[in-house]
């Protein structure tokens, strides 16, 4: 289960996640300073989980599309759906579930 799980973070790149998240983070701060709106903790919140959620998604989706193209290239060839480190199947369910979760979160 653990190895599984470090796979995913893995075929996101969540540590390019954890990068980018001071960037949007630093947005926030500036529109709520240009707006003179309310500090919300659960703003803060919506905007860690579609940030996390959305680009999460996208990764994995490229990863999906790409696994041919990723397989036939031999720099690209040991990631984890052409390796066989992750079944199509899993990945594919784990975008979808990326996808509906970004979109309840924008909904908050």
């Amino acid at each position: 289960m653990q190895a599984t799980i470090r796979h995913f973070l893995e075929l996101i790149r969540f540590s390019h996640t954890v990068f980018a998240l001071p960037f949007a983070l630093l947005a926030a701060i500036l529109a709520w300073a240009q707006d003179d709106t309310q500090f919300r903790v659960t703003d803060l919140g919506g905007i860690l989980v579609c940030m996390v959620t959305a680009r999460s998604a996208a990764m994995a989706f490229n990863r999906l599309v790409d696994r041919k193209i990723d397989a036939g290239n031999p720099r690209t060839a040991k990631r984890h759906l052409p390796a066989g480190l992750l079944s199509t199947t899993s990945v594919t369910i784990f975008t979808v579930v990326m996808s509906i979760a970004f979109v309840a979160a924008t909904l908050l």
